[in-house]
């Protein structure tokens, strides 16, 4: 019989020899919705522009465990009036165990945004629809992109020591 980890899930062949990775928990930390044009904002003939802004927080909450919030906040206007906002702070507390500095900056920056990111893009998705707009879905994300273009910038502002262990896409 195999070992089981806290949350249920079969505890890794590696684990003990090598690097392990486990989702412990995934939760929404916190949510927002705001239509303040409501109802008025219904009837705009205008093409609606959207801007999309992801943020990423990294906090170690115990000795192999990290708590990852990724942040997706959507901004609808139509010319200049406010449609809807949407934020949303999904998080995760995964365990990484065994990684070399480099490499766990690099799950952090990348494989946890990866896991938490299905779970943003369906609120994000549910919440404008109940909002009473249509249906709207992310793209994909390649946050190992991300992740490589903000080693870059932090590369060439000189923080060549604070580029590989910043543990932010």
């Amino acid at each position: 019989m195999s070992e089981e980890n806290v949350n249920g899930a079969a505890a890794p062949a590696e684990a003990a020899t090598g690097p392990a990775f486990t989702v412990e928990k995934i939760y929404v930390k916190d949510v927002s919705f705001e239509v303040p044009g409501a109802p008025a904002v219904f009837a705009e003939t205008q093409q609606p522009q959207l801007q999309l802004n992801l943020s990423q927080n990294v906090q170690r909450v115990g000795d192999n465990a990290f708590e990852v919030v990724l942040g997706v906040t959507l901004t609808c206007t139509a010319g200049d009036k406010p449609m809807y906002l949407a934020e949303v702070k999904q998080a995760g507390v995964f365990g990484l165990i065994g990684f070399d500095e480099q490499t766990l900056d690099a799950m952090l920056g990348t494989h946890c945004p990866n896991v938490l990111y299905p779970y943003a893009r369906q609120l994000v998705s549910d919440l404008i629809q109940a909002g009473g707009f249509p249906p709207f879905f992310l793209q994909p994300i390649n946050f190992d992109a991300l992740y490589a273009e903000g080693l870059r910038q932090r590369a060439s502002q000189g923080n060549l020591a604070d580029a590989e262990t910043a543990g932010n896409a």
